[in-house]
């Protein structure tokens, strides 16, 4: 089995969410839990403006670069520029369904051609030294999905893939919004399972619908590492579970208020360096979820975040308006 561990709790790449303000707030509440970039083509590895898709905080390791493409050149490529920035891992996206992802050839669409997988597995393992991974999907419209995902795994591991994070549920590429195709298709863990009883060997995560921690401690019985998407960046405090629950660790932070407390340096510099306010505590205001007050710390957050010269005052008087609740509530 490989030796590349963080892989055992992982905060999923999700496109407009998991931006570097996000991964920040994540590694806040737990400082094992492996995080993923936003989806980035290689395309624009290789041509964009790399600081603004690539750049990242040394405090965010460990850290994975997630890449969409297809063609193995560009690919290797990209994951060389990828490891030149300090990413701990370079993934490949087969499991978006998105119509433009489609159009691109990459994405979920390239789990009917297991062939050009491996060729790009192959070729980014023969340019980098971190880990090579794959995220795919159980199979893709008619495929049956326990013959298809067997084929599609064992060409990406033999061409190298240290890990395999399996999306349990198929892609369903015409007739289904990439909104529908993350709650239509059933989902099927028993799959997930029979594929690792199948190769042992091989690291195998599991992600798609995990709720909670009780749901992803009874997946680990069965695969080496569970991967939350919606729910950890929906009720980031779960995420403060993870460093005692998954890696037998001190937690990061004692508390909601120790969380928001300890971003304010963060946040302060970013605003210096001209960053609004808005686009790094949206991903906050799901931090009191279920706990008095929270209505008014997403509020406080959502408006007067927007506002012209918004700065740390309006994170303390979001703070201060909930933790009011929560002390007149106890």
């Amino acid at each position: 089995m490989s030796s590349y561990m963080p892989y055992r709790f992982s905060v999923a790449p999700m496109m407009d969410w998991t931006d570097r303000h996000c991964r920040m707030f994540h590694r806040v509440l737990s400082r094992h839990a492996l995080l993923y970039t936003e989806m980035v083509t290689a395309d624009a590895v290789i041509h964009g403006d790399r600081e603004r898709l690539l750049g990242f905080s040394d405090a965010e390791h460990p850290v994975a670069l997630q890449l969409g493409g297809s063609e193995h050149e560009k690919l290797a490529e990209a994951a060389r520029i990828g490891e030149a920035f300090g990413y701990d891992e370079v993934n490949l996206n087969c499991g978006c369904p998105s119509d433009r992802v489609q159009s691109g050839r990459f994405g979920a669409c390239l789990m009917a051609e297991p062939e050009l997988v491996a060729r790009g597995v192959e070729a980014m393992k023969r340019s980098v030294d971190v880990p090579v991974t794959v995220k795919c999907r159980i199979g893709i419209d008619d495929q049956d999905s326990e013959a298809a995902l067997a084929a599609f795994a064992q060409a990406v591991v033999a061409a190298g893939a240290d890990v395999l994070i399996v999306h349990a549920r198929k892609a369903w590429l015409q007739g289904l919004s990439p909104r529908e195709n993350r709650d239509v298709p059933p989902l099927d863990y028993d799959r997930v399972y029979r594929l690792k009883q199948a190769m042992p060997d091989t690291p195998i995560v599991m992600n798609g619908g995990i709720a909670d921690f009780d749901e992803a401690e009874a997946h680990l019985n069965h695969v080496d590492g569970v991967m939350l998407g919606r729910a950890a960046y929906q009720n980031p405090w779960l995420l403060a579970q993870v460093d005692s629950r998954v890696f037998g660790q001190e937690p990061a932070v004692a508390s909601r208020a120790e969380a928001v407390d300890a971003m304010r340096n963060y946040v302060a510099g970013q605003l210096a360096a001209g960053q609004k306010l808005n686009r790094i505590v949206r991903h906050m205001i799901g931090l009191y979820q279920g706990v008095p007050g929270a209505r008014a710390f997403r509020r406080i957050l959502t408006v007067d975040s927007l506002k012209d010269g918004a700065d740390l005052e309006v994170l303390d008087s979001a703070l201060a308006a909930v933790e009011g609740r929560v002390a007149s509530a106890a």
